[in-house]
Formats: C-alpha cells, structure tokens, sequence
C-alpha cells in the first residue's frame, strides 16, 4: 500500500512555473508568442469544423476524420493554453488542486485521442490506396464515425486510469511549484509525498502503449503505401507521394518521439534533461501539430482548396456588386449550372483513366490509373 504520514498539511494550489531558466524581462514576448499558437490553432481548424458543416461534398470518411483531429486539437489547446498564457501575462500561474487534477486528466485523454486519430487515418489511406476497389465498401461513412466514437471515448481509459491511482494513493503535502507548462503527470509525481514507484511503472506502461500501438500500426500503414505507389505509380506519382508521405511522417515523429524521450528519461539513468529543455521538448510535440494540422491534412487537398476559392470568390462578389446586382444573378441561375471555378469529380476522374473499361477487362497494367482518383484524394 502507499503509506502516507497523516500529520499534513494537504497542498490547496499548484504554480505553474512554465520555463523555470526565463528571465522575467521576456515574459510578455513568450505570452505574446502562445496567445498567437492559440490563435492560429483555434481559427484553422474552426475553419474546417465550418466547411464540414457546410458543405455536404466534404462528408466522406477522409474528411470525417479530418474534422475529429481538429476538435480534438482546439480541445488540447483550450486546455493546456489559457493558464500557460496567464502564467506569462500576468505572472500568475497559479491553479488549483481541483483545477489541475482535472486539467491533467484531460491533457493525456487528448493525447491519447490524438494518438488514436492519426492511427485511423494511416489505416484510412491504407485502404484507399492499398485496396482501392474494396475501399468504397468498407470505409463508409457510418463506419467511420463508429471508429471516431469509439476513439472518443476509449481514449479515456487509460487517462482514467491514471487519474484514479492520482485520486486515492497519491498524497501532496510540501511543494507545490509544478517546473512544467501545465499539469501532467510526471510533474506531478515530483510532488508527491507517496510512494511513487507503483504508479510510475502503471503509468509508464500506459503511456508505452499508447504510443507504440498506434505508431506501429502508422508506420506498417504508411511502408505499405509506398510499396505500392513504387509498383503501380508513374515518377510524378512517386514524387508527390514521398512528398506527401514525407511531410506527414515529420509530424507523426515531432509527436512521438519527443514524448517518448520525456517519458523514458526517468527510467534511463544516462539520460538527463534540465527542466527547461523538457518543458520545450513537451511543447513543441503538444503544440507545434495542432498548428501545422489545417495545413499538413487539410488545406493542402485540391477539394478543400477548391472551397476555400469559391468562398473567396463569393465573398469578394458581395464587396463589389450592389445587393441589387446580386438579387438579380441569384434568380438568373439555372439551377444546374456548375461554378466555373467548381471541378466535377467525374470529369477529373475521366481525365485521369480514359479508358472506360471494367476492372475485370482491363489488364494489372491498365487497371493502375483507377487508382489515382483515390489515391490523389488520400495523399493529398
């Protein structure tokens, strides 16, 4: 059992401390700088919680997905970065108990769904591009929102877990400066009066898991992918998808090798961190994806960019026409007119294959292209 001295005092509020080597001269500057990463977090990937909601062309499985990264994105930054940003503004970081338990629990319930959302989407893209002509019939749309619920909600488990033990075998009784930007629990293990040993092995193994789980799957999903890209893919195909892939794997490893350092550098006697290379190697895997996310997964897809035009396009229209003018091109509109600046996908998908054979006619050779369709929507 974890035997506590009962005669303590129990610790009502926590201080972040934030970077514990920054000169006071340079708060305002590092407030300034997180208010922006907030900023720029919240508003690209509201955007895309908007054009999903809008447009009915982006409610396909890709896009599902998509659009649960970006929730659980501003739901990590709404969580980790108010009390960061107060810490710096005002000098203030204080939190209290309550208040940091639940933001600790929170901070690895969204890394964990993070973990498991680009799980998915590997797998997603696996399918689409490894076994384009079954794609369409196991990655339906209701399939795909059951694997982003159930992502939801069993990324809490491990979490809970971790809460629990924090909740009835942990004990806090002397200091209270947390040498983080927020509450997680390694902090706060330092903390602790307890007998930790236990509850770090758990936790360690929690952890472990899910990292390397998921990151196995990406990696198995992503190796596949370029083999069959190589065998079945033209060199402007080749190039776009090392392109791609190679950006995309840069941010699967900013995500999870640094926490894999953080987490294993108390069980590697050799390896020693100062605080504040910890506390910048913890942001930058925490922070530095929900920013690049809009523009890595998102924002880079011709669909995606197509919207974006069209809704420029419209938006600059109502700035120079009169209401007048408008009312009147709105009741001039035939009703099956395209947008000129929209593109059919079956006009793309006839400029890119054709050949309008079956796939059971068609040779290995001529059934390549089919792909494509499916291919430059997945690596996009």
């Amino acid at each position: 059992m974890f035997e506590v001295n009962e005669n303590y005092t129990r610790v009502s509020e926590f201080v972040i401390v934030g970077f514990p080597g920054l000169h006071p001269s340079f708060f305002q500057l590092v407030a300034w700088f997180f208010f922006c990463v907030y900023l720029i977090t919240v508003v690209g990937n509201f955007l895309l919680v908007v054009m999903f909601a809008l447009e009915r062309s982006l409610q396909k499985p890709m896009y599902i997905i998509m659009l649960s990264l970006a929730l659980s994105d501003i739901g990590f930054a709404t969580v980790a970065l108010p009390n960061l940003i107060a810490r710096w503004w005002r000098d203030d970081g204080r939190i209290s108990f309550h208040t940091c338990m639940f933001q600790e629990q929170m901070i690895h319930y969204f890394g964990t769904l993070n973990s498991l959302i680009m799980m998915t989407m590997a797998m997603d893209r696996y399918l689409a591009i490894c076994h384009p002509l079954r794609y369409p019939m196991l990655m339906t749309n209701r399939t795909m929102s059951g694997l982003t619920v159930f992502s939801w909600i069993s990324a809490q488990v491990a979490p809970g877990i971790v809460t629990v033990d924090f909740s009835r075998k942990v004990a806090f009784c002397g200091p209270n400066r947390i040498l983080h930007a927020y509450c997680d629990a390694i902090a706060l293990t330092r903390l602790s009066c307890s007998n930790m040993v236990a509850i770090n092995d758990s936790s360690y193994g929690l952890a472990m898991f899910v990292l390397l789980v998921p990151l196995s799957l990406i990696i198995f999903s992503y190796v596949s992918i370029i083999v069959t890209v190589m065998r079945m893919a033209n060199a402007q195909g080749r190039r776009k998808t090392f392109s791609t892939c190679g950006t995309q794997g840069c941010l699967i490893l900013i995500y999870y090798i640094p926490r894999f350092i953080v987490y294993s550098t108390p069980y590697m006697p050799n390896l020693t961190i100062t605080p504040d290379f910890r506390v910048g190697l913890s942001l930058i895997c925490s922070l530095f994806p929900p920013v690049a996310n809009p523009f890595i997964y998102c924002f880079r897809t011709k669909e995606i960019r197509t919207i974006l035009g069209r809704w420029r396009q419209r938006w600059g229209n109502s700035r120079t026409e009169p209401p007048e003018t408008q009312q009147q091109r709105s009741n001039s509109r035939v009703p099956n007119s395209r947008d000129p600046t929209a593109e059919s996908p079956t006009a793309e998908i006839q400029q890119q294959s054709p050949q309008q054979q079956s796939p059971q006619q068609q040779s290995p050779q001529q059934q390549s292209p089919n792909i494509f369709p499916l291919l430059h929507l997945a690596i996009s």
